[in-house]
C-alpha cells in the first residue's frame, strides 16, 4: 500500500493531467479568444476595435492591444478606414 505522500503525489499528478486535457479540449473547440476579433470588420479597415482591444494593420503586420481583465467584447467597428 502506498505511503500517504506517494498517494498524494499520484493524485495531484492525475489531477494536473486531467486539467491540462480539459484545457486542451476547450482551446481546440473554442479557439483562442483573440483569434476571431483580430480579423477586423472588413479588409479595407486599417484600425478597428471591439470595445476591448484595438487592432491596426501596420507595415510589420497586425498589431493589437491587450484586453482588460473583465472586458466583454462587442461587434467589431472600424476606427480608421
Amino acid at each position: 500500500m502506498p505511503q500517504r505522500d506517494e498517494a498524494l503525489a499520484v493524485s495531484l499528478a492525475i489531477l494536473a493531467a486531467l486539467v491540462m486535457t480539459v484545457l486542451a479540449v476547450l482551446v481546440a473547440v473554442l479557439g483562442t479568444p483573440d483569434q476571431d476579433r483580430r480579423t477586423g470588420p472588413e479588409p479595407a479597415c486599417s484600425e478597428w476595435t471591439d470595445g476591448c482591444i484595438v487592432c491596426a494593420r501596420t507595415l510589420q503586420g497586425l498589431a493589437c492591444s491587450t484586453p482588460g481583465i473583465a472586458c466583454v467584447p462587442g461587434a467589431p467597428r472600424c476606427l480608421r478606414p
